[in-house]
């Protein structure tokens, strides 16, 4: 229970930091080099990133990964 809420919550800022950036999903797959359903899937918990690829959407969406980590533990 705990996983998939976190996962979930996860999945809520990713979503929240792609939007307040004012970019569409294909938008941000471009930018990371991804499709835009690769990303739909991220933001609906189906897929998971690594860190390579959560560096690579926070440089996309123009917040530091420190930032973003501290964004999703206070949430």
């Amino acid at each position: 229970m705990v996983a998939s809420m976190k996962k979930r919550r996860l999945a809520a800022l990713l979503r929240q930091v792609r939007v307040e950036a004012h970019l569409t999903q294909g938008q941000l797959a471009s930018r990371i080099g991804q499709t835009q359903s690769y990303v739909s899937k991220y933001e609906n918990g189906e897929q998971r990133l690594d860190l390579i690829e959560l560096e690579a959407v926070c440089t996309a969406v123009g917040i530091p990964l420190a930032e973003f980590v501290r964004l999703y533990l206070e949430s």
